[in-house]
């Protein structure tokens, strides 16, 4: 098991940054790691995630506009958003998944307007 704290959320105009952090309790070096999000009245949806051989995949709605990375020496895995739309405004999860293991953050909200 494995606690996960999510930061950096907050409100960003339309075009603007922001970088999310998920800090982990343990080592994630065998994990996957993952950051999904879910918006008010939607599912909960993969954004982007990194395997322990640091290959990704990404949500054909963020490719080019976002990158996750992992630093496995500080037990962290981030994501930089470039670009905000509006339909990026949902709050955000971090998730570490191993096997059939996986745990949760407790999520950061990301609100993008004008």
């Amino acid at each position: 098991q494995v606690q996960l704290v999510e930061s950096g959320g907050g409100l960003v105009q339309p075009g603007g940054s922001l970088r999310l952090s998920c800090a982990a309790s343990r080592s994630i070096s065998p994990f996957t790691m993952g950051w999904y999000r879910q918006a008010p009245g939607k599912q909960r949806e993969l954004v982007a995630r990194i395997s322990k051989f640091k290959s990704t995949n990404y949500a054909d709605s963020v490719l080019g506009r976002f990158t996750i990375s992992r630093d496995d020496a500080k037990m962290s895995v981030y994501l930089q958003m470039n670009s905000l739309k509006p339909e990026d405004t949902a709050v955000y999860y971090c998730k570490a998944e191993l096997q059939s293991a996986f745990s949760w953050g407790q999520g950061t909200q990301v609100t993008v307007s004008s």
